[in-house]
């Protein structure tokens, strides 16, 4: 078995263990494990056009605030992720990575380093992304202190706090109402397991 392969198996079981409290999510859930079955490891590393990404919600702890970066090919808002590398152990493990890199935070501490996702979100990229069409994100939710202060990387051009109740208005479409289900998740992922 190939890395990719692995790390496609390994991302199948994750997003498959997952049982997600939105219905939408569920739903989607069911689309990307016939994805990742279909395109076995051909589904992670980038050079396909449509591929797992892994991103990453990093928010401070009472769940008030998210980091965001102002991503330089997109010219939007966005949580901070993308693709995975041979050397990540798994989609998680990627995403978290990708976190520390474009935020400059050292100290971001995984939810669940190896856990179940809690956001899928498939969407197509313009021209601007080359060779990548589709990218079949997987998110995962990291703690900071809002005191930890970002590093803006080459992927964008400014990282910051805002509150989760106030975006910035160069956020995509659909990021207020992916957030706040992200903020569902996690606020019913923490009752269940008090």
């Amino acid at each position: 078995m190939t890395s990719a392969e692995a790390l496609a198996a390994t991302a199948l079981d994750s997003i498959r263990s997952w049982a997600p409290l939105s219905p939408a999510q569920a739903a989607l859930r069911e689309e990307y494990v016939a994805f990742v079955e279909e395109g076995q490891g051909d589904v992670i590393f980038r050079g396909g056009a449509e591929h797992l990404t892994g991103s990453c919600f990093v928010l401070t702890p009472d769940l008030l605030h998210v980091l965001l970066c102002f991503h330089r090919k997109g010219q939007f808002w966005v949580q901070v992720g993308g693709h995975v590398e041979p050397g990540d152990g798994s989609l998680a493990a990627g995403a978290f990575r990708e976190a520390r890199e474009e935020s400059g935070i050292e100290t971001l501490e995984p939810f669940e380093p190896d856990g179940a996702p809690v956001d899928l979100h498939r969407h197509a990229l313009s021209s601007r992304f080359g060779t990548c069409l589709v990218h079949w994100d997987v998110g995962y939710v990291a703690f900071a202190d809002l005191e930890a202060l970002p590093v803006v990387s080459d992927e964008s051009e400014a990282v910051a706090w805002f509150r989760v109740d106030r975006l910035p208005p160069d956020t995509p479409e659909d990021f207020p109402v992916r957030l706040r289900t992200v903020l569902e998740e996690m606020t019913h992922r923490r009752r269940a397991s008090a």
